[in-house]
């Protein structure tokens, strides 16, 4: 996996001279503004963790979202 950081040309994503091979799937990520791009810093936090998830290091959902639950319950409490 790579990731890749491009611009809307007429409607197409330009990523400058990068080649993907014919019928590659792509994922985008449509940024609001200017000044939300990722530093390359950030971007490389992001693969880091892409490729921890694709090895299976990640954390489940369900794990996640019930300790989001569990915040927001502790939160409303105060």
């Amino acid at each position: 996996m790579e990731i890749l950081s491009g611009k809307v040309v007429n409607g197409h994503v330009d990523f400058g001279d990068v080649e993907l091979p014919e019928g590659a799937t792509v994922q985008a990520f449509v940024l609001e503004e200017e000044e939300d791009e990722m530093s390359a810093e950030q971007l490389a936090e992001l693969e880091a963790a892409l490729e921890e998830a694709d090895r299976g290091e990640g954390i489940p959902a369900e794990e996640v979202l019930r300790e989001l639950r569990e915040l927001r319950l502790r939160d409303e409490k105060r």
